[in-house]
């Protein structure tokens, strides 16, 4: 290990100490041997448990290397360790997949810096093009203040302030003015290290034209709107009478050239108009949210404003406060769009904008559209073009769009330029986003893609075989839809090919569409033959598509009577199971069948057909997934293998692309993992959106449902406890296990023979009992309307929960309670 890297690993390792710190001296107080051994081996068990950590972020990386958290804790464990060269490729691994922020940056080049700084001309090229990288980030004026410094300090050209140091330093000093000068609140800090040099460089050099730099320093200073301007102001004028130029300091203009005191107003009165923005947002306690909108306010008043510069340098302020707001970027990049269009600058927001967003297709179709804009070359629009295929987003519908984009791009370079370009870029794209998106996009969607395939391929192409392809084939996937057999022969009617526009026609005629569909396209073949055949053809044409009319109007016919049949059959049953009601003609002396015998004769057949409704059944939305999932299984597992889900925890709203590895590696830190269950469609295999994870302990499910709301590939997860056993309870009085709406009685049969069916006297039946759990017979009397109960005196129960009628006297019947009515 070099010099270098062994000082870093001590710096960075707490268990090796400073070599210049002063030693305590030997006294008495000093701690035994035990102690001693007793703190070696603490330490030695946390490195042991530092390097298990180590090993498990990386197999954590392996499985899921997007995480950022991880990432972020792999570089703290491998600093806190020393493992340098570790260090070094996990920081560069990072960062070609996330952009770093600027306390990252800072941390590797101090690292870099005292592994590197007394390795010569080379080691000091490495650390530049560290600053280099790290500016181009997100907007730090400390980043930059140290990029100064850094080249100030060890630079050979520049320390000796020869011509092409010099040239040099200026030249980095206005890259650091131009990228931060007009930050307002520490833009000074650049115009200071700026003044700073140049004031050095007149103790070395001192010619005239140094100091006409330095005054022209201070005279641009005094025009940008920045805090301090007043502090500046008095250094100008100090810095004047120095040069023998006397003035008032108490006069604050006294001394002052005119056009630069007038600069000086505008900017101090450009300062106070901004300053209410400035103290929004450095408020010390807000919400990101708030913060954001703040930023907002202030894009907007920098924009009325009209300044494009101060513009830029307010959203890359918002944009290193809040990397991942795609409000930001989108805004940025639209009035990067619409105001500057400078090929360079667009180039690397887009860049920045895809890195700290990816899961915005939004940017992406912009940033290919944008380098179509500035004459990018076909192989690095390709670039982001499958870099954005990498991505994961929402919907289907995006990247239709993103193809869509670069159809669009591949189409019209084509047509500027036909001689050098291949039409097979545009067929494969057309291809891949057909073979892609086929299952997923609308019948809307999918003709409006074929439908400009084919019209390139014949415009473009030349090759009506292959349009023909286009249509043959989306018939095929669309299941033979109306529209694309109408845009098909609208094809061959506009290229004047009649006869095969006319085979079309007597190929589908014949076909059952949705709706109206079967008829359209006959009355459309009669038209079509009309206008464009001969006498013949346009007989023939009536005649198939009479025939083809006569029997859809027959089906439809069918159907109808079919469903009014249904829906009498439907009102006889409504009209049967209706209550009996007494006709108001009725004698009151009459005797009738009661109600309680019908009921008890049609019992048994209703509980033989009686099948519960589990459409109209009020079931929790966990539960109709579970059962979902259940009907999709092509093989039932045994009882025993089924999940009770005392301890799952029920995840929705999943991105479609996210896996069973994805969800174990989310559900990492909580622990007690035991099993995942991601639901897929049982025809397609594709996930369905939600998720169920087991754990070993009620412990480790509350850890995981504490993660609710979190992000998981850019969609918001919903997790909550999954306990469908809510709604499997019975219900008191319902038959079976049936649960649903409404109320199951359970029906006693009949223990009588069919002779004293027929012959009994009504009047004279014994009373029907049943038997209930106890083995006591229990008087059947549910049939008392209860509107009649409390006039009629029955209005209480004994102590067995028999019902009683007013003086004592027990209602034994539905007979017995019959009579009673009657008489009433």
């Amino acid at each position: 290990m070099a010099e270098g890297e062994e000082n870093l690993s001590k710096t960075l390792d707490p268990s090796h100490p400073d070599p210049d710190q002063e030693m305590p001296p030997a006294t008495e107080d000093l701690p035994s041997d035990d102690s001693d051994s007793d703190s070696d081996s603490e330490e030695e068990a946390d490195e042991a448990a530092d390097a298990l950590r180590v090993q498990a972020l990386q197999q954590a990386l392996r499985n899921q290397p997007l995480h950022y958290d991880s990432h972020l804790q792999y570089i703290n464990c491998l600093r806190k360790l020393g493992e340098i060269d570790k260090l070094r490729n996990a920081r560069e691994h990072m960062n070609r997949l996330f952009p770093l922020s600027p306390n990252l940056w800072q941390d590797w080049i101090a690292d870099e810096v005292s592994l590197k700084l007394n390795q010569g001309a080379e080691a000091f090229s490495e650390i530049e093009q560290l600053y280099e990288r790290a500016v181009q980030e997100y907007l730090s004026v400390p980043l930059w203040c140290d990029y100064v410094n850094f080249v100030q300090e060890h630079d050979k050209l520049v320390s000796q302030c020869s011509p092409g140091g010099v040239t040099k330093m200026r030249e980095l000093l206005e890259r650091a003015i131009t990228a931060a000068g007009f930050h307002v609140s520490e833009g000074s800090k650049i115009w200071e290290a700026y003044r700073e040099y140049e004031q050095a460089l007149l103790l070395t050099i001192d010619e005239e034209n140094n100091k006409d730099h330095i005054r022209s320093l201070f005279h641009r200073q005094l025009a940008v709107p920045l805090e301090n301007l007043r502090t500046t102001l008095m250094d100008y004028k100090a810095w004047e009478a120095d040069q023998g130029n006397s003035n008032d300091m108490d006069a604050e203009l006294d001394g002052v050239p005119p056009n630069v005191a007038l600069n000086y107003q505008k900017a101090s009165a450009a300062y106070n108009a901004r300053k209410q923005y400035e103290d929004q947002l450095t408020s010390p306690v807000q919400s990101e949210a708030d913060k954001l909108q703040h930023f907002l306010n202030y894009i907007k008043f920098e924009e009325s404003s009209g300044d494009p510069t101060r513009v830029q340098i307010l959203y890359e302020r918002a944009i290193s406060e809040l990397p991942v707001s795609s409000d930001l970027w989108l805004g940025y990049t639209n009035y990067l769009d619409r105001t500057l269009k400078v090929a360079s600058i667009l180039k690397s927001v887009y860049y920045r904008a895809t890195r700290n967003c990816p899961w915005i297709s939004e940017l992406w179709v912009r940033y290919l559209l944008s380098l179509e804009r500035t004459k990018s070359s076909e192989e690095e629009i390709r670039s982001v073009f499958e870099q954005s295929l990498q991505c994961a987003f929402q919907t289907r519908k995006e990247y239709l769009d993103l193809y869509l984009t670069r159809i669009d791009g591949l189409r019209r370079r084509f047509s500027l330029d036909q001689e050098d370009f291949d039409f097979q870029l545009i067929r494969q794209a057309f291809m891949d986003a057909s073979d892609l998106l086929s299952a997923d996009l609308s019948p809307e969607e999918l003709l409006s893609l074929h439908k400009y395939w084919a019209k390139l391929e014949i415009n473009l192409g030349k090759d009506i075989t292959a349009a023909r392809g286009v249509w043959d084939n989306l018939i095929k996937k669309s299941g033979s839809t109306l529209e694309s057999h109408q845009g098909y022969i609208a094809m061959e009617v506009e290229m004047g090919h009649i006869n095969e526009a006319r085979a079309i026609y007597k190929r589908c005629y014949a076909k059952r569409f949705a709706g109206t569909g079967s008829e359209d396209i006959c009355h459309a073949w009669v038209k079509f033959e009309r206008e464009h055949g001969t006498l013949e053809d346009y007989d023939i044409a009536l005649k198939k598509v009479t025939a083809r009319l006569n029997e859809v109007m027959l089906f439809k016919a069918q159907q109808e009577s079919k469903g009014k049949a249904d829906h009498s059959a439907v009102s006889v049953k409504e009209s049967t199971n209706s209550p009996l009601k007494r006709k108001t003609d009725q004698k009151p002396n009459m005797k009738v069948q009661p109600p309680a015998k019908r009921r008890r004769q049609d019992a048994p057949k209703t509980q033989e057909k009686f099948e519960p409704d589990l459409g109209k059944m009020e079931i929790e939305s966990e539960e109709q997934l579970q059962k979902e999932e259940e009907k999709g299984k092509e093989i039932k597992k045994p009882k025993a293998e089924f999940y009770d889900d005392q301890c799952t925890a029920f995840i929705s709203n999943l991105n479609l692309r996210t896996n069973e590895e994805d969800l174990k590696y989310f559900f990492s830190d909580c622990g007690g993992v035991t099993a995942v269950r991601l639901v897929r469609d049982k025809v397609t295999g594709k996930s369905r959106g939600y998720a169920y994870v087991d754990f070993s302990d009620d412990q480790h499910l509350q850890a995981a449902i504490a993660k609710n709301k979190k992000t998981l590939h850019g969609a918001k997860l919903s997790i909550a406890r999954s306990d469908p056993s809510r709604s499997k309870k019975s219900r008191p009085g319902m038959s079976g296990s049936f649960r649903g709406r409404g109320t199951a009685r359970n029906f006693p049969p009949r223990n009588e023979s069919k002779s004293s069916e027929e012959g009994r006297n009504p009047s004279k039946e014994e009373p029907s009992t049943d038997t209930g759990a106890s083995g006591k017979e229990k008087k059947v009397t549910f049939m008392a309307p209860r509107s009649v109960m409390k006039p009629l005196g029955w209005n209480k129960k004994d102590g067995e929960g028999k019902v009683e009628v007013s003086g004592g006297a027990e209602l034994k019947s539905n007979e017995e309670f019959r009579n009673l009515f009657l008489k009433k």
